[in-house]
């Protein structure tokens, strides 16, 4: 995607003021709608995390991350955080939750390495969640159910955006289909992997990619993932089709988390074993934190897909290139 691509006849049916308005209702219902399906309670959430406890997500393993010291810790580095990942896993069992009970928050990020285009933005906004599941629901049929909640909850907020706003359409189908990063690969063996998931999400109108870290038989992974909290194996994205902007819009990002198993094998490939002997990874592999099923689901990502939005930055507020400011004044769109 070009760095600021404008639709053909865009404009906004709604100005800044009632955009505001229509964003707090989307991240109002869309939350209540997760709490309730997933059995969630909202906590607080750090900011900012120190490095060697092991708690910031590495994303692809390239990002670098947001770091500065604190005078009175003898400027100690602290980062901040890419997301949460780790840490909601580790504060189920601080703050004493149990099986079936679920934690989200709202989390904010900075990443600096982020290559800015329509959907894309240094300041990221999610909310992030993480849930208690046995060890034997460590399964695809586990990973399915809880996509189909998160699916329910994404369904039931573009219908009550529908009945709030005329413009407003549902596209989204009735039920969202699954599919690997192999069997993607064996469908359209000749396109990338963003190809890929733009044909299956066009397709399908809502997708679950399912195995995101691992190679596939090209010897390529479709995507990076940290070796530390998904497991490869049990985990994916739910992308669904935008007509908006003719593309596939990734919403989610979620999986089962690494077990003492999986993690080793993962920070092994990965050539990471040095992580092993970092706090939260060693309370994995000493199996003092519970098993989870977590994830993150991009708040300015539905609210763009749920108001109709060309730009990301109509839904949040963030620092944009001048080409892109001078263009979006020059063509009528109002950035927050």
């Amino acid at each position: 995607m070009e760095q600021f691509y404008i639709p053909e006849g865009y404009k906004s049916e709604l100005d800044i003021r009632e955009t505001q308005r229509a964003i707090k209702s989307v991240k109002d219902h869309f939350e209540r709608q997760l709490a309730k399906k997933l059995n969630l309670t909202r906590v607080s959430a750090p900011l900012f995390v120190k490095p060697e406890s092991g708690l910031n997500d590495n994303l692809n393993g390239v990002e670098r991350p947001v770091a500065f010291g604190i005078k009175e810790q003898n400027d100690a580095e602290v980062e901040i955080v890419h997301s949460l990942a780790k840490w909601k896993r580790q504060a189920l069992k601080a703050y004493g939750f149990s099986y079936g009970e679920g934690l989200y928050t709202d989390m904010n990020a900075i990443r600096r390495d982020e290559d800015t285009d329509n959907i894309h933005s240094i300041f990221v906004d999610q909310w992030d969640w993480e849930k208690i599941i046995l060890q034997d629901e460590r399964n695809v049929e586990t990973l399915k159910h809880v996509v189909r909640k998160v699916y329910a909850a994404l369904r039931e907020t573009e219908h009550y955006m529908a009945d709030k706003y005329e413009y407003i359409e549902e596209v989204l189908p009735e039920e969202i289909a699954f599919v690997t990063t192999q069997e993607l690969e064996n469908m359209y063996p000749n396109c990338t992997p963003k190809e890929r998931e733009y044909n299956i999400a066009k397709l399908k109108g809502a997708v679950f990619i399912m195995q995101i870290g691992g190679a596939l038989a090209s010897g390529k992974p479709h995507d990076g993932r940290a070796p530390d909290y998904d497991d490869w194996s049990l985990n994916g994205d739910i992308i669904v089709y935008y007509p908006v902007l003719d593309i596939a819009l990734e919403l989610s990002s979620m999986g089962i988390r690494v077990d003492e198993n999986s993690l080793k094998e993962q920070l092994e490939k990965s050539g990471c074993m040095d992580r092993a002997e970092l706090p939260f990874q060693k309370a994995i592999l000493n199996r003092e934190l519970p098993y989870t099923v977590g994830g993150g689901i991009g708040q300015s990502r539905i609210c763009m897909f749920f108001l109709h939005k060309a730009h990301i930055a109509e839904v949040q507020a963030s620092i944009w290139p001048d080409e892109v400011l001078q263009k979006a004044k020059e063509n009528g769109i109002q950035f927050l």
